[in-house]
């Protein structure tokens, strides 16, 4: 019978032992790997700067803790998203990730670097936090307005590119109209985007601040409220005190196109003609309606 030397195998398990002992394994830099086809990287969290372009203002500190606590027992499941500025990173998306990283003391964090340039990283920024809802109504409005500003875009293409609805944007960029006392109650959530649509009928900003004062005082819904600015607008016809005009014969013909348009826009239409000239007469009672009907008109 042969004899089996112990040489060669204790060797084997000598090496086998020392990579699987992690003290045994020298300190490696975090190396890329594939995630739905980007390259994510452990980046240091110490080379990571803030996002200039943040569009979200207000950074719930329990919201925040409640994250910190996952990430230490789930870790991070989703990268952040940066690009390299100055031989370190600028957050694009993912701040409360970033941040819920270094309070719990991460070294690194989960990273997908992309090359973009400052127009790129502001509708990242937007779209990113547009998708997970949480801006107030005058943190989207700011946003929306640095894009049309700053960058040059139209309504429609920022329509395209965040998928938000045209009109919607239009209306949230009206709320920087409102005086500054208006917008930071609407930010604390203290009146609702429907207040403040009714709000932007005003023109007068002692008006707009007075009329606030009286919906928090008698608690006033969207309703109420708009009721309350159309007897302030129209005092003597709420009243009753101005004589109903006088009834004008309508010629068949010109009634049925009035009933028509009406129709076709969703708001009351007068047409005044006369032998085949006249003018044409739309009316809206709010902003939406005024949206709808420029929307129709524009196709």
């Amino acid at each position: 019978m042969s004899t089996i030397t112990s040489t060669g195998p204790r060797k084997a398990l000598g090496r086998g032992l020392e990579s699987l002992l992690p003290s045994a394994r020298p300190a490696e830099p975090p190396v890329a790997v594939p995630l739905h086809g980007q390259l994510v990287r452990d980046l240091p969290v110490t080379e990571i700067d803030p996002n200039p372009y943040q569009t979200r203002t207000n950074f719930d500190e329990q919201a925040l803790n409640e994250l910190a606590a996952s990430i230490l027992v789930n870790g991070i499941v989703q990268p952040i998203v940066v690009r390299p500025m100055d031989g370190r990173f600028q957050l694009i998306a993912g701040e409360r990730r970033w941040r819920a990283a270094k309070k719990v003391g991460k070294e690194f964090i989960p990273a997908v670097i992309k090359q973009v340039s400052n127009e790129q990283a502001v509708e990242m920024t937007i779209v990113e936090n547009l998708q997970r809802e949480g801006l107030n109504p005058m943190e989207e409005a700011r946003a929306f307005d640095r894009l049309s500003r700053e960058f040059n875009l139209t309504q429609e293409q920022m329509s395209q590119k965040t998928g938000k609805d045209r009109v919607s944007i239009a209306n949230l960029i009206r709320l920087l109209r409102l005086p500054e006392p208006v917008q930071q109650a609407i930010e604390k959530g203290e009146l609702t985007m429907g207040h403040a649509k009714v709000l932007l009928m005003l023109d007068n900003p002692e008006v707009i601040l007075a009329t606030v004062q009286k919906i928090r005082t008698s608690s006033l819904s969207v309703r109420q409220t708009e009721e309350l600015v159309h007897r302030m607008l129209a005092p003597q016809a709420a009243s009753g005190q101005q004589d109903a005009p006088p009834k004008r014969m309508v010629d068949p013909n010109v009634r049925a196109a009035e009933e028509e348009l009406q129709r076709a826009l969703g708001v009351r239409v007068t047409i005044r003609d006369n032998k085949g000239k006249g003018k044409i007469v739309i009316e809206y009672a709010s902003l939406e309606d005024f949206d709808r009907v420029v929307e129709t008109l524009s196709k």
